[in-house]
């Protein structure tokens, strides 16, 4: 099936500060607006299928800078935080919840917001949905926000939801994560300056056979 390039949007005014999670208006600063177009340097040499984006401001722009164009996915949208929406890290770190969202985040639910086991399971459903429609072989970008990414990247781990504050996704970074029919293979986390060519996909003969499902023992000659 698909290959998946994950981006987080760039950085905001307010990014590791406040919690910024559903609300609007929130727009990249200098230092985002600068990631953008990093990021669109590194995958210029794509032939990105399609480009799909969360709904809010800081992801759109971030893509825009592609110069493609942008299919809207509400369902890559930042977690619903409720409550704790808008408020500082340094406040929400002393809430008891805190100690929750950091060791059994599958059992949160946020205060007049949205559960941990919904985004997770809606984030991975769009992931696959659109692997799925756009089939084998297709190479396709999707910017969304930094724990809707760790929820995928668990999930392709196969990890249990309660360990995916293990992984690390800074802002502008790119995931890569390729599907196949039995299992997806996490290729990057956290990429942030790696060399991409290596995606583009090979023309195949028409009596190729489809990419094999399985790993390659000892490791493989890397590509």
């Amino acid at each position: 099936m698909a290959t998946v390039l994950l981006a987080r949007h760039g950085l905001t005014a307010v990014t590791g500060d406040v919690l910024a999670g559903q609300a609007p208006g929130l727009h990249l600063d200098e230092r985002g607006t600068a990631q953008a177009a990093r990021l669109a340097e590194r995958v210029a040499m794509l032939p990105l299928a399609a480009v799909v984006s969360s709904p809010l401001e800081r992801c759109q722009e971030t893509v825009a800078p592609l110069g493609r164009a942008v299919e809207t996915d509400p369902r890559l949208v930042e977690a619903g935080y409720g409550e704790w929406t808008g408020q500082t890290l340094k406040t929400l770190g002393k809430d008891p919840l805190w100690k929750v969202v950091q060791a059994h985040p599958s059992a949160v639910t946020f205060p007049g917001g949205e559960s941990m086991r919904s985004m997770a399971e809606r984030a991975v459903a769009a992931v696959r949905d659109w692997d799925g429609r756009l089939g084998d072989d297709a190479v396709w970008l999707a910017c969304s926000h930094g724990d809707v990414i760790k929820a995928i990247v668990a999930d392709a781990l196969g990890l249990h939801l309660d360990l995916f504050q293990r992984i690390v996704i800074d802002p502008a970074s790119i995931t890569i994560i390729r599907y196949t029919a039995t299992r997806p293979f996490v290729v990057r986390v956290n990429d942030t300056s790696g060399d991409l060519s290596g995606l583009v996909p090979a023309k195949r003969k028409r009596t190729a056979k489809a990419r094999s499902s399985d790993a390659v023992v000892g490791g493989g000659s890397g590509g």
